[in-house]
């Protein structure tokens, strides 16, 4: 939070693995909810493996869509 203006991209990977968000250990609810709240308005870039296909693997994201 104290330094939200120098944080300008985040990339996700889920833990352990480096697998997409949701099948790991890290709250990606909680932490889509927090940059929200302190207002991060960056870049959010997905760098995992996915599990199974590339296909397979988007359908993690759709919960997570708003309207910008």
């Amino acid at each position: 939070k104290k330094h939200l203006g120098r944080i300008a991209h985040i990339q996700l990977a889920d833990n352990p693995g480096r697998n997409e968000p949701g099948t790991g250990e890290i709250n990606y609810p909680f932490l889509f909810r927090y940059l929200d709240e302190i207002g991060y308005r960056g870049w959010i870039g997905c760098e995992y493996k996915p599990k199974t296909t590339t296909l397979d693997g988007l359908g993690w994201y759709e919960p997570h869509m708003v309207d910008a």
